[in-house]
C-alpha cells in the first residue's frame, strides 16, 4: 500500500511539476541564463577582482572573433556554425536530456545550432575529461537514433552514416570537435517560475568522440542560432517563434520564450532580420556620435549574446573613433590590457557624446555604458573595436536593452530596459 501511495505521489508532482509544450506557448515560460562570471557559474572565481573578469571577457572576445571564416558571408546560407568557438561565449544554461531526466550543464550560444553533448559509450581517449557523469543513452526510454535518410541529417553540414544512423561531425576554429550519433531526446528546460518544460522529440548531438579545449565543467553546448537544428528553431511552434533577453552586465538573467519573449510597450524599435543560418544578421545604416551621421557602406552585422566587444570593419571603425575623440575635452591613454583603440582617464562618463545606432528602421540610443567600459579604477576605453573579420555588435552594447526575436516575422526589437529588474 506504501508503495502504491508513493507511486501516486510521484505521479502527481509529475503532472503538477512538468508543464507541457502546448501550455508553455500558452503561457510563455523563461529559463535561467547563467553568466560564466556570476557566482551561480562554476567558472567563479571569488578571488578576480571585476577588471580581470572584464579582460578575460575581452580575450574571449577576440578568439571568438579570430575563428569566424574570413572567406564566409554572413548572409550566405553557406554560414558555418563550425567557423566560432562555443567554448568562448559568455552564459551557460541548465537543460535536462532523456527518460528519466538527466541534468546537463553546457554552453548557451546564439552563434551555433547544434545541440550536443557527451554519451556513453566514451572511452577517456575519445572524450575530454568531464565533472558529471556522461549521459548513456540506454538509460533512457525515449532516445531515438536518426537514420541517415532523416531530413534532420540531411541538414548537417558534415555527416556520415554508420549502418543506417546518421553521424554527425562538427569542428570549431580553435580545433575543438564534436563527432557521434544523431538522435531525437526529450529535453527539459527548468523555467524560473520552478516548472519544468518538456519538449519530445528534440534533435540533438550524442558525442563519442570530442576533444580539444572544452572545459570539464560543461557538458557540451545547446544551439541557440537561427539554422534548422537549433534549439530555438525546433521550438518554433511552440514557442511561435519568439524569444527576447535582458542582459547585466558580469549577472546571470533570464531568456524568455512565447508569449514570455514579446518585447512590446514605450520606446520599443524593430529592424528586419535578415535570414541566414546560424547567425541572426541586423542592417546598420548608420552610426551618429554626437551631431555627426556616419554612413556604413558595409552594413550587414552579426547580433551575438556571446561577444562582448563591438566590431566594426576596421577603417569605419577608425573614422568612428576619430570622431569621437575629436568631440572629448581629454588626452587619450594608453589601454592596459592592450586589446582596446580609445581609452580615457577619467571615472565619469559625463564627458562622452550620445552615440545612436541607426538599424534599418531602428534607432537605437545607447547610454555611455554601452560603449565605454570601465579597464580599471581610473580608465575607460571604447568597446568599439576595429576587424577585417564579420562585423559583431556584441553584448555590451545590448546591456539594459530587452531584446526581442520573432523568427516569423523576422525582426529583432529593442526596448531600453533596467535589466537588473526583468
Amino acid at each position: 500500500m506504501a508503495t502504491f501511495l508513493s507511486c501516486v505521489f510521484i505521479l502527481f508532482f509529475l503532472c503538477f511539476y512538468v508543464v507541457s509544450p502546448i501550455e508553455a506557448q500558452t503561457g510563455g515560460f523563461s529559463v535561467e541564463l547563467i553568466h560564466r562570471d556570476s557566482p551561480k557559474s562554476p567558472f567563479y572565481n571569488s578571488s578576480e577582482t571585476p577588471y580581470q573578469r572584464l579582460r578575460d571577457a575581452l580575450t574571449r572576445s577576440l578568439n571568438r572573433l579570430n575563428h569566424f571564416n574570413q572567406n564566409s558571408s554572413i548572409s550566405s546560407s553557406k554560414a558555418s556554425q563550425a567557423d566560432i568557438i562555443p567554448n568562448n561565449a559568455n552564459y551557460l544554461i541548465r537543460i535536462s536530456i532523456g527518460t528519466p531526466p538527466t541534468e546537463r550543464l553546457a554552453v548557451a550560444d546564439t552563434g551555433s545550432d547544434l545541440i550536443w553533448t557527451q554519451c556513453e559509450p566514451c572511452p577517456p581517449s575519445q572524450c575530454y575529461m568531464q565533472d558529471s557523469p556522461l549521459f548513456d543513452p540506454k538509460m533512457s526510454s525515449t532516445y531515438k537514433s536518426l537514420p541517415c535518410s532523416s531530413s534532420q541529417c540531411a541538414s548537417l553540414n558534415q555527416k556520415s552514416c554508420s549502418g543506417v544512423n546518421c553521424q554527425y561531425s562538427v569542428s570549431y576554429g580553435d580545433g575543438s570537435f564534436s563527432n557521434g550519433n544523431l538522435a531525437t531526446e526529450t529535453v527539459t528546460l527548468g523555467s524560473t517560475t520552478g516548472q519544468a518544460v518538456a519538449l519530445p522529440g528534440i534533435t540533438f548531438g550524442c558525442g563519442t568522440n570530442n576533444g580539444g579545449l572544452f572545459n570539464s565543467k560543461t557538458t557540451g553546448i545547446v544551439g541557440l542560432g537561427g539554422g534548422d537544428i537549433s534549439l530555438i528553431s525546433q521550438m518554433r511552434t511552440t514557442i511561435a517563434g519568439k524569444f527576447s533577453y535582458c542582459l547585466v552586465p558580469v549577472s546571470s538573467t533570464k531568456i524568455n520564450f512565447g508569449t514570455n519573449g514579446i518585447v512590446s510597450g514605450p520606446g520599443v524599435v524593430s529592424t528586419p532580420l535578415t535570414k541566414a543560418k546560424t547567425f541572426y544578421v541586423l542592417t546598420i545604416d548608420a552610426i551618429s556620435v554626437g551631431n555627426q551621421r556616419l554612413g556604413v557602406s558595409t552594413p550587414d552585422i552579426v547580433i551575438d549574446s556571446g561577444t562582448t566587444l563591438t566590431f566594426l570593419p576596421q577603417g569605419y571603425n577608425s573614422n568612428l573613433l576619430s570622431v569621437m575623440s575629436s568631440m572629448i575635452e581629454a588626452q587619450p591613454v594608453a589601454d592596459p590590457t592592450g586589446s582596446l583603440e580609445l581609452c580615457y582617464s577619467f571615472n565619469s562618463l559625463s564627458q562622452v557624446p550620445e552615440v545612436t545606432i541607426h538599424f534599418r528602421g531602428a534607432d537605437v540610443k545607447l547610454s555611455p555604458s554601452n560603449f565605454f567600459v570601465k579597464v580599471s579604477e581610473d580608465i575607460v576605453c571604447s568597446v568599439f573595436t576595429g576587424t577585417n573579420s564579420v562585423p559583431i555588435y556584441g553584448n555590451i552594447m545590448q546591456t539594459n536593452f530587452l531584446v526581442g526575436y520573432d523568427i516569423e516575422q523576422q525582426t529583432v526589437s529593442f526596448k531600453p530596459t533596467d535589466c537588473t529588474k526583468q
